[in-house]
């Protein structure tokens, strides 16, 4: 008697792409995660109000702040996601409230000279 299946069917994997009998492809799966998803920034523009000032467009702005892109190796990508799963966030949040923590700290060091 066959066991039930639990997870995904071959036929599931093979529409996402995944190859159910070969090993995992980190490289691949890196790459895959750095594309822009696209179907999510269709989302949210169809969200976003018309004329509105917020872009991430080629100014490269959100309302008053600007976006940067930051580049991490594979060992400290893996300890931000395993820090920003034990403090229950997101690695971009994690990540982002370090650097405002440091801006203020440079900032507190600045006046103290």
């Amino acid at each position: 008697m066959p066991f039930p299946s639990f997870g995904r069917s071959r036929t599931d994997l093979k529409a996402v792409g995944a190859n159910p009998g070969r090993h995992r492809n980190p490289q691949r799966e890196q790459a895959e995660d750095a594309l822009p998803d696209d179907e999510l920034e269709s989302y949210l523009a169809a969200l976003a109000p018309e004329g509105d000032a917020e872009t991430t467009g080629s100014g490269r702005r959100f309302g008053g702040a600007e976006v940067y892109q930051l580049r991490l190796s594979l060992v400290a990508n893996e300890q931000l996601r395993e820090l920003a799963a034990y403090r229950q966030t997101s690695p971009m949040a994690l990540a982002q409230e370090w650097v405002m923590q440091r801006l203020e700290w440079e900032a507190q060091q600045l006046q103290r000279s």
